[in-house]
Parts: C-alpha cells; structure tokens; sequence
C-alpha cells in the first residue's frame, strides 16, 4: 500500500485542478492551493520516512 502514497498528490492536484476549472478560476488565483496540497504530501512523506526509520524496517 506504501507504494501507491505517491498516487496521493496527484489525486489531489487533479482534484483542485477539477474544482478550479469548474468555477472558472484561473490557475495563477489558484496556486495556492497546489502549494498546500504539495506541503502536505511532502509533511505525510517525511512522517512515513521518519516512522520507517524508527521501527528499523
């Protein structure tokens, strides 16, 4: 399942990406919102890393 986390951001941006163009929001408006999707998948994959680390797998 670990394999598949990097499915994650892409999910996500796509999503935005979806509800962006549906309300016809321009993607420079929306940046923002890539950033926090991009800052939260990097916080998701240092806290695997960290927990790989710690458990010696």
């Amino acid at each position: 399942m670990v394999r598949l986390v990097f499915l994650l951001p892409l999910l996500m941006s796509l999503g935005w990406y979806l509800f962006l163009r549906n309300y016809g929001i321009p993607l420079k408006q929306g940046l923002r919102g890539f950033i926090y999707i991009g800052a939260f998948n990097a916080i998701i994959a240092l806290v695997l890393w960290a927990l790989i680390l710690i458990t010696n797998r």
